[in-house]
């Protein structure tokens, strides 16, 4: 079945083709959009379990080559081929079997939208793109899936371009990735140069013996490859596209912010990762980076009153763990919080997707406009959507790091080994601490957004309240399935300590074992300090869970109208550090403007316009006119200047 793993990708980009076709032909016929969409994703995730069970059965990696791409010289030989190994298998069967979920979820959350057709053809495309990227033999051919989710995040945050908002989070979006991707076309062009290929088995093979360890040129590959890794995963300073993602329909936001864009960075990184092992200080920046990134967007969510932008900055800050993990040379703990992250935060999204399709159509019963992602207008839903509750609390204590549940096995694991790698350098116990600040954040503002949508009595008036109701089975079904993964997902990588054999980790170490070898081993914390680490995992989990239900219900939730405007820390909490009006007053505007006056009206208007283009007609009309003096028609004056002509050459030949 391994040979058949290029399915997984003709598959979805048949049902785009298929869909696209539909939305232009015929957008009426739902039905069948509603069987293609999700079907081929289906099918691509039975495809992607056959080609893990043979994968299972070998350490070694399977090539399938399709065919030759850029054969330009016997050294840059360049094949469209795709490699499955431990490494990419998880990748795809998350991407595969998340991205079936979110396709079932819209059907019903996208059923009365007249571009149905061209949502589930722009979503099948993203998911194709995606396993371009994971499946992807070489950084080139990796290179058109990251490419391709770039333009499919701007065709779907987009999506209701008919709001300038919209539009303009999707050009946002286009533009901060295209500022990383730079990075990793310069990386590309270095590693080409200096080992002579662009194969991931290359690399692994050629990069210990020909980059020395710690050495410039090694650092500037990671650090360039990291570039990119910013703007797809979102990390400072790129991250500012993806709260403005939200822009999009939620389904949308699950994928991009679960299973599939967002993930590509940690990905790459592993992926790439004896060029990060070769770089350690590079590997320091990735994990202070990453630190920072979970600590920040953790302290930007405490103030957030939209549903979906409290999980956009949850994303941004659960991505910075990835990196805690990938800069600290726990490549396996990154992959884990990929995964279980994966479970709780589409969980998360789609369970925020019931509760706006609930309020949206129970405030359109009524015609009323208020905004149905704002949490003041919630409380009180527990009652009418229970199931849509229950399975947001199991996400919420997932991801909070309660005991049992997936986030917390995959969480504690960074940290531990964050703090184990602070025997080498005191970055890391810094990330280390950064972290444990982030995760008491994570849980305050997730019982924060529980308690306000959920709790309390129903703040958006009494004739809305009575039209609220759980969403139909096609969108309550994947969220059973995703609770059921949050609950259990821990399991994959269960540590020693509780009794686990860590699976993950023993089914990931032939595709690491080529950075491995260039890492210090990473010795975890045992005994006295081991149980310290874990206490204190728990007691953060209990403490931040209190402390956001008690705060938030202890005292009066008011409507956004009746909201005080925030002062001091609160507005600049609320007002995301104003980072977004930062790059506009010191990037973006000073850009522009040098657009406008030097290019457009000094270069293009004066020099191209006026100057070339104008003043060389004004310059032949002139020789013209001079001409057309000179052609009087009087022979009299020809003959004048004929004779003085003749007079002026023999003159100087006289004198010559």
């Amino acid at each position: 079945m391994a040979r058949f793993a290029w399915l997984t990708i003709l598959l979805p980009l048949l049902g785009a083709l298929a869909n696209g076709f539909l939305a232009a032909r015929r957008p009426s016929a739902k039905r069948l959009v509603s069987l293609i969409g999700p079907g081929v994703l289906l099918a691509a995730f039975a495809v992607a379990i056959g080609a893990a069970i043979e994968v299972a059965g070998t350490e070694e990696a399977i090539r399938i080559q399709l065919w030759t791409w850029m054969p330009v010289t016997e050294r840059l030989h360049i094949d469209l081929a795709l490699q499955l190994d431990r490494l990419s298998v998880v990748l795809l069967l998350v991407v595969t079997g998340v991205g079936s979920l979110i396709h079932l979820f819209s059907i019903g959350y996208m059923r009365s939208d007249p571009g149905y057709a061209r949502y589930f053809a722009y979503l099948n495309l993203f998911v194709a793109f995606m396993l371009i990227l994971v499946l992807g033999a070489s950084l080139p051919v990796s290179f058109i899936g990251w490419e391709g989710v770039g333009l499919c995040s701007y065709l779907l945050i987009g999506f209701w371009f008919e709001v300038d908002a919209n539009s303009d989070a999707g050009k946002k979006a286009f533009l901060a990735n295209r500022i990383g991707d730079f990075g990793v076309l310069v990386a590309m062009f270095l590693i080409w140069w200096t080992l002579g290929t662009l194969d991931y088995a290359g690399i692994d093979a050629t990069a210990a013996a020909t980059l020395p360890l710690g050495g410039t040129l090694a650092t500037v590959i990671a650090l360039l490859l990291f570039l990119g890794c910013t703007g797809k995963s979102a990390q400072i300073p790129l991250f500012v596209w993806l709260p403005d993602a939200m822009a999009g329909p939620t389904p949308v936001s699950a994928l991009i912010h679960a299973a599939t864009m967002v993930t590509a960075g940690v990905f790459l990184v592993v992926r790439t990762g004896v060029l990060f092992s070769l770089a350690p200080f590079a590997m320091e920046i990735v994990a202070i980076t990453g630190a920072l990134t979970a600590f920040f967007a953790a302290t930007i969510g405490l103030r957030q009153y939209d549903i979906k932008k409290v999980l956009a900055y949850s994303t941004v800050s659960q991505l910075g763990y990835m990196f805690l993990a990938v800069g600290s040379g726990a490549w396996t703990a990154g992959i884990f919080h990929l995964v279980t992250h994966a479970f709780f935060k589409a969980l998360l999204f789609l369970g925020a997707g019931s509760v706006i399709h609930a309020m949206h159509h129970a405030h359109h019963a009524v015609g009323a406009h208020d905004d149905a992602q704002d949490m003041r207008n919630m409380g009180g839903l527990r009652t009418a959507m229970p199931w849509t509750f229950r399975l947001m609390m199991i996400a919420t204590l997932a991801i909070a790091g309660v005991p049992g549940l997936s986030g917390f096995f995959s969480k504690d694991e960074i940290l531990a080994s964050a703090f184990a790698r602070g025997d080498h350098s005191t970055v890391y116990l810094v990330a280390w601490g950064l972290g444990v600040a982030a995760a008491l954040m994570t849980a305050y503002y997730m019982a924060r957004l529980m308690a306000m949508t959920f709790y309390g009595t129903f703040r958006g008036g009494g004739e809305v309240e009575g039209h609220l109701h759980e969403a139909p089975a096609v969108m309550t079904g994947p969220l059973v399935v995703l609770g059921g993964l949050s609950l259990v997902g821990g399991l994959l990588n269960l540590p020693a300590v509780v009794g686990g054999g860590q699976w993950l980790e023993h089914w990931l170490e032939p595709v690491l074992a080529p950075a491995n070898l260039l890492l210090d081993p990473l010795h975890l914390p045992h005994g006295t300090t081991e149980y310290l680490l874990l206490g204190g995992a728990i007691l953060i989990a209990v403490v931040g869970l209190t402390l956001g239900f008690r705060m938030t219900l202890g005292r009066p939730i008011p409507l956004p109208a009746d909201t005080p405007a925030p002062r001091g820390l609160a507005r600049l909490l609320e007002g995301k550090y104003f980072v977004d009006e930062f790059y506009q007053r010191v990037i973006v505007g000073p850009l522009v403007w040098f657009s406008k006056t030097v290019l457009w009206r000094g270069f293009d208007q004066f020099v191209i316009d006026r100057i070339a283009v104008a003043g060389s007609a004004r310059l032949a009309q002139g020789l013209g006119w001079l001409g057309s003096r000179l052609q009087t028609g009087q022979v009299a004056l020809y003959v004048s200047l004929f004779a003085v002509g003749a007079v002026l050459v023999l003159r100087a030949l006289i004198g010559g």
